[in-house]
């Protein structure tokens, strides 16, 4: 035996179904979280510096005052008042040093004095036109002040905050572009499939391809696959069904056309009737040509239609009682056999399209005085059977499957049929997931057609 041969294509898409998918979800958090831990490192870098610098200046600022005040007066004496003036904060920080009864040691170069009575620890006082922040200390000899202006603690630390802001807001506009390339590399297989749909014409109906998608897209064009694969059958049976109609009906209405010539050049009583008859006949070949090609339509897109339980021996006899006008005027004789009740998950409907079309095939191809055997049964392994059989020429064996193609007679059939009644049975027993099988009736030595529904067709217990 020869290895079976696997094409590029197929091999390529049963490894893209066998690899796993990557995540979109995981993709873009791993790459954001990325950027974000690179622009937080960079911002706790210059942030650090930043408060490192501003942190040393206020402790030296603080140790200068703290040096100043301990020299019990001595600074001025050696600096002078005005250089101590100068020094930096001099109005915004204020030390005083009180003797026990009220004398004043020392005080720093302000204009401003606080109150020589105030609460020990920290508290918040107003001294002229300004809010303090006051820390006091009480010794067994004397009480030490410090107080800071609000306002200048308010501007150091506005300025402190502004400092640290400002390398976020300087870097926000380089974390957004991170951002936006970020999202755009991943999303990049999306906008790769957009492009695809939009150069798309309106007939190309060929698979998206799938390969290197998301694990969160793939399941959508899968999806959109299956679409357009049922588009595309849906698309060939239309296309089909047009060019079969188109074909199938030109001779009808050139042969009414024939029949309406020789009717108006009938020059007596006699060839007039005979005209009119074969008109009228003409007319009902193309009326029942038309009532098919509906009904091959119609069973070609009703898949999804409801289905309810259907006793198929019911709905044999029914079938049965409509032909019996035409199989007495013929003499042929119609039975029914098999099982009292069978039930199936099927469309009504659609059921007695194929009942009729199989028992009108037969009694079309029975002569004179012949038999229609209709047999129903549920057989032991479970498979619902309906079969037709005739006492007809039966059909060779090379075309049995060919009877069911649409448009198809065998050749030298008698009568006038247009070969869609038995593509019609076709049909509807693949809408119910039956098979339709051709064979020989052993019994009437004509044609069986037998129709098989799976074991799981009958509605549930």
């Amino acid at each position: 035996m020869e290895a079976a041969s696997v094409s590029p294509s197929s091999a390529e898409s049963q490894k893209h179904l066998k690899t796993p998918a990557p995540s979109l979800r995981a993709r873009l958090t791993a790459l954001l979280l990325l950027a974000v831990l690179l622009t937080a490192a960079l911002q706790a870098a210059i942030t650090w510096r930043t408060a490192l610098a501003e942190t040393e200046a206020v402790f030296d600022a603080q140790m200068e005052r703290i040096a100043l005040s301990l020299t019990g007066g001595l600074a001025a004496s050696v600096l002078g008042d005005d250089a101590l003036a100068a020094t930096r904060g001099a109005e915004e920080l204020i030390i005083q040093v009180w003797r026990a009864d009220g004398i004043m040691l020392y005080r720093s170069p302000s204009a401003r004095l606080l109150p020589p009575q105030t609460v020990i620890g920290f508290s918040h006082l107003r001294a002229g036109d300004e809010d303090w922040r006051v820390y006091a200390l009480e010794t067994p000899s004397q009480v030490i002040q410090i107080a800071q202006a609000e306002r200048a603690r308010r501007r150091i630390a506005g300025q402190l905050a502004l400092r640290a802001v400002l390398p976020v807001a300087l870097l926000a506009p380089l974390l957004m572009l991170i951002v936006w390339w970020v999202v755009g590399r991943a999303l990049a297989p999306i906008e790769r499939l957009r492009r695809q749909l939009a150069a798309r014409g309106a007939a190309d109906l060929a698979p998206l391809p799938t390969g290197g998608l998301p694990a969160e897209v793939l399941p959508l064009v899968t999806g959109m696959n299956g679409l357009l694969a049922r588009l595309a059958a849906a698309w060939q049976q239309l296309a089909d069904f047009t060019a079969d109609a188109a074909h199938e009906l030109r001779s009808p209405l050139a042969a009414l056309r024939l029949q309406v010539q020789s009717l108006q050049r009938a020059d007596t009583e006699q060839a007039r009737a005979v005209a009119t008859g074969r008109l009228l006949a003409g007319v009902d070949r193309a009326t029942r040509l038309v009532e098919q090609l509906l009904a091959l339509a119609r069973h070609d897109g009703d898949a999804d239609a409801v289905r309810e339980p259907v006793d198929l021996p019911v709905l044999a006899r029914q079938a049965l009682q409509e032909a019996d006008a035409e199989a007495q005027a013929r003499g042929i004789a119609l039975r029914l056999e098999g099982d009292a009740s069978l039930w199936l998950d099927a469309r009504p409907q659609a059921l007695a399209v194929l009942l009729r079309n199989l028992i009108d095939n037969a009694l079309r191809h029975t002569p004179a005085g012949g038999q229609v055997c209709v047999a129903v049964q549920r057989r032991p392994d479970g498979v619902a059977e309906l079969a037709v059989e005739d006492s007809g020429p039966g059909i060779p064996a090379a075309e049995r499957q060919r009877v069911l193609d649409r448009f198809y007679r065998v050749p030298g059939a008698a009568g006038h049929g247009s070969g869609l009644g038995l593509a019609i049975v076709q049909a509807v027993a693949r809408r119910h997931g039956a098979q339709v099988v051709v064979q020989a009736s052993p019994r009437l030595g004509g044609a069986r057609l037998a129709v098989i529904w799976p074991a799981a067709a009958g509605p549930e217990d």
